[in-house]
């Protein structure tokens, strides 16, 4: 098995419980030792019936309670473009599972205008852009992401990244407004490729057999623009965390039992 950290890495759980459980821990576990020494951690996170349950989970391990979450600022990789109180909300939905079971400043919690907020949608992506230019790293307009959570669709979008159109394709800015999406809601905003790139680890978590193939394709390297989520790639680590039911196509020398 080769060590190299830029490889794609798969670690399988066997259900989503566990999957969950995992994910959740590893991530609590990385945020403390970011934080050591005063450093701030920006962490994307990301929605799904996936993305939920990490973060319940993380609610209900001790560990939660016991970091400094003042030195943590979260962000989402995309936002579905709809009432601030909508469920289909990323942000609602991160909020109830976790967010708000934490000691953490509101000012941290970085979230994409609503539809109420008086904003176009493009007006939206916008000001996403500038607030993630707020905390540039000087090499990029946007801040080191040490995690950047991930969801797989069955058609291996990532984000609002969707198979086959133009936002897939941009990347002279941070974010792009998504209108007309394949899945519902049709508007959304979208963190770009070189953001999701940029981040320091990857983790796209995915359960479920309607997601085996999408996994497949994304190991077996294919082309980003029809399969989003083989180009998504950390500049540390990339690693799909999976359940048993989507690894059924996963090369036994992609899987990786110590991560």
């Amino acid at each position: 098995m080769t060590n190299a950290v830029s490889e794609k890495r798969v670690i399988i759980s066997p259900d989503q419980e566990h999957l969950a459980a995992t994910v959740s821990k590893k991530f609590l576990n990385r945020v403390v030792r970011r934080i050591e020494g005063d450093r701030l951690a920006h962490i994307a996170l990301t929605g799904g019936s996936m993305g939920g349950a990490v973060l319940a989970a993380a609610a209900k391990n001790p560990l939660a309670q016991e970091i400094d979450w003042s030195k943590v600022h979260f962000w989402w990789g995309d936002e579905r473009f709809v009432a601030a109180a909508d469920p289909d909300r990323n942000d609602v939905q991160a909020r109830s599972a976790f967010l708000d079971s934490i000691d953490i400043p509101r000012s941290n919690i970085h979230s994409v205008a609503s539809t109420d907020s008086g904003q176009d949608i493009d007006a939206a992506a916008a000001a996403y852009a500038e607030e993630l230019a707020q905390f540039s790293t000087g090499e990029q307009a946007w801040p080191s992401f040490d995690i950047c959570f991930l969801g797989v669709g069955p058609d291996a979008h990532i984000a609002s990244l969707f198979p086959d159109r133009a936002e897939i394709q941009v990347t002279d800015r941070s974010t792009v407004a998504v209108r007309d999406s394949p899945k519902p809601p049709p508007n959304r905003v979208s963190l770009t490729r070189p953001v999701i790139n940029s981040a320091k680890r990857v983790w796209l978590v995915m359960s479920g057999p309607d997601k085996a193939a999408a996994l497949g394709l994304a190991l077996a390297g294919a082309s980003y623009e029809s399969v989003p989520a083989a180009g998504a790639k950390g500049r540390r680590r990339t690693a799909f965390f999976v359940d048993e039911a989507a690894a059924s196509q996963v090369p036994p020398e992609l899987i990786d039992g110590e991560y």
